[in-house]
């Protein structure tokens, strides 16, 4: 089974990661001040959500995730990618890319869809190449 976890950037400049759909006995969340952090709180709740399952008699179903970042969660957490080149393969100018990683501008449907045009194109590179 797979399912998708959002990771967010809050106003507070904390992150958080949930389940887009919950289960139908348990919710998974995670919180912390880097996505990093946010990620590995997600996992404890679910080892200690896991527990609770079992104490209880019900199995927990296995899964794998998938992670659908906000643009300030991406960038934070892949944060050895560069910007400018990025912007450049997208046709996005790359100081508006840059407010868009700092949460200072939000792109629009349009922008977004080529930002994630490109960074997909990128992850086909990226699965396709060795050294």
């Amino acid at each position: 089974m797979k399912k998708t976890v959002i990771i967010e950037r809050a106003s507070d400049g904390t992150y958080a990661c949930y389940l887009d759909e919950d289960f139908d006995t348990f919710s998974l969340a995670g919180y912390g001040n880097s996505v990093e952090e946010a990620k590995k709180d997600f996992w404890e709740a679910y080892n200690d959500t896991k527990e609770i399952e079992e104490a209880e008699g019900r199995t927990m179903p296995q899964f794998t995730v998938t992670y659908k970042y906000d643009m300030q969660s991406f960038f934070d957490y892949f944060n050895f990618l560069n910007i400018t080149r990025i912007a450049e393969r997208s046709g996005i100018n790359p100081s508006l890319l840059r407010q868009y990683s700092k949460g200072l501008a939000k792109p629009g449907e349009r922008q977004y869809k080529r930002l994630s045009d490109t960074m997909s194109k990128i992850t086909e590179e990226l699965a396709a190449a060795s050294l």
